[in-house]
């Protein structure tokens, strides 16, 4: 009967229960119609797999290895993990708690207490039961903390993603300047082998009293400077491999080559696609949405929070003074409770609290909108990097082909007496770094398209 009265009590509160604070809405993000550099027409580059975009196998097996076993991968995919089980314990609490108990006690009154024990009475009490707990979710406190935990785990599923293709073009970028080491190493080892037999053909010459000492001078200050490229590179090429092996999950040692920089074809079309493919596209901004969602819910759990609280109570089981008796008829006993409690005065402790979390999620829109933006602005720096550094590598080759050509005629000019020993080292200087800036700049065309792959979210299908 008792049971009856409070079910009657308590069915309208709980069928009139609200849900407070604010529902997330996706916020109108102010995009540009098209991007401000001019893109080609056509199928999204991110829609290319990056297996695809990188066809030298090293590489492909470099970034595969990379997806294994890189170690700020493995800590993004353990967060997933940690928010799928934050969200278990959020549901936990829609459910009723039930716990079970087996208790026994013994002891003696005190006389000065219970004027009518005997001293020497000693009471025992043995109890086993269930008892129930259930808080009614009558303002959506749990309902928003759910809905909170939730948006948590999209959010970090989408930063595992994004750091996957953060890694992705990590791996690429770093393989391609180890690549364009490779090279200047090359082209300065050749320079101090060309040098070393120009140095040895004017000491020849002075030793007959052909050229003067200047000319030794001159050839022995350019060979010092190829020496000292050679070991300059020497180091970087070992350093880009440290860094590459940890990006691979590996300790610090040689990397395998493939392609030779001149080799690699990284899509020589670069169809951009539309600025609002990068709210669809970019994990980080999805992430960062979800941020968003998840701090707007947590305005409803500290709304909740100033309201009072329901909750109800029961218990089930047996009691008895003697052990032997708690399976005897009568030994049984159950009881059902519900108590309300709310804040009455705590200073506007509880109103600052939503305050609190009013003012957050303000800072998380504002770090939505910065998010879209920083990726706007990573797309149009990629896209004009990729059309000038293209240019510039184009002009670059020329360079280097107009000082091939005329180093070769200014030593036909010295070997015949027409011209001096300067205008030969002032050449093959130029040629020299010639030769490096094209390495430099066909490195940067490659890692700028790297950067655009990376910056329109591509190399990811969810």
């Amino acid at each position: 009967m008792m049971r009856k009265r409070l079910s009657s009590l308590l069915l309208p509160i709980v069928l009139g229960a609200c849900t407070l604070g604010p529902d997330y809405q996706a916020p109108e993000s102010q995009l540009p119609r098209v991007y401000g550099q001019p893109v080609l027409e056509g199928e999204a580059m991110a829609n290319m797999p990056w297996w695809d975009l990188f066809q030298d196998e090293t590489l492909q097996a470099l970034i595969r290895t990379a997806l294994d076993e890189n170690k700020d991968l493995a800590i993004a995919a353990s967060r997933i993990i940690e928010s799928q089980a934050i969200l278990g314990i959020s549901r936990s609490e829609y459910f009723p708690s039930v716990d079970a108990g087996l208790s026994g006690t013994s002891g003696k009154g005190s006389s000065k207490v219970f004027p009518g024990s005997l001293d020497d009475s000693v009471q025992q009490n043995y109890r086993l039961g269930l008892s129930v707990g259930w808080e009614v979710d009558f303002f959506g406190r749990l309902r928003r903390s759910n809905e909170a935990s939730r948006a948590q785990l999209l959010a970090s599923e989408y930063a595992h993603q994004a750091l996957t293709i953060s890694l992705v073009a990590s791996v690429a970028s770093n393989y391609m300047l180890l690549r364009d080491l490779d090279q200047r190493l090359e082209i300065a080892r050749r320079t101090f082998t060309t040098r070393t037999d120009s140095l040895n053909i004017i000491r020849a010459r002075f030793d007959k009293g052909i050229v003067p000492l200047l000319d030794v001078n001159q050839a022995e200050i350019e060979l010092a400077s190829a020496s000292a490229a050679v070991s300059a590179a020497e180091r970087a090429v070992a350093q880009t491999e440290h860094a590459l092996s940890i990006l691979i999950g590996r300790n610090p040692a040689a990397i395998t080559r493939g392609r030779t920089l001149a080799q690699q074809n990284l899509a020589p079309e670069i169809p951009a696609g539309l600025p609002s493919e990068l709210l669809r596209r970019r994990p980080d901004i999805r992430a960062s949405e979800q941020q968003l969602a998840a701090q707007t819910a947590l305005i409803g759990v500290a709304e909740a929070g100033r309201w009072p609280s329901l909750n109800l109570t029961g218990a089930l089981g047996v009691e008895s003074g003697e052990l032997s008796e708690l399976s005897d008829s009568g030994a049984d006993f159950w009881n059902i409770g519900a108590n309300i409690l709310g804040p009455v005065f705590n200073a506007g402790r509880n109103k600052s609290r939503v305050e609190v979390e009013k003012a957050r999620t303000e800072q998380a829109l504002q770090a939505y909108n910065r998010t879209i933006q920083e990726a706007l602005r990573e797309v149009e720096d990629a896209l004009v990097s990729v059309r000038t550094y293209r240019a510039e590598h184009a002009a670059r080759q020329r360079q280097v082909d107009a000082a091939s050509s005329a180093a070769r005629l200014s030593r036909a000019r010295y070997d015949g007496g027409v011209t001096s020993y300067l205008e030969v080292l002032d050449i093959e200087r130029s040629l020299f770094q010639s030769e490096l800036a094209a390495s430099e700049t066909r490195r940067q065309e490659l890692t700028a398209i790297i950067q655009l792959y990376k910056a329109l979210g591509g190399g990811w299908t969810p």
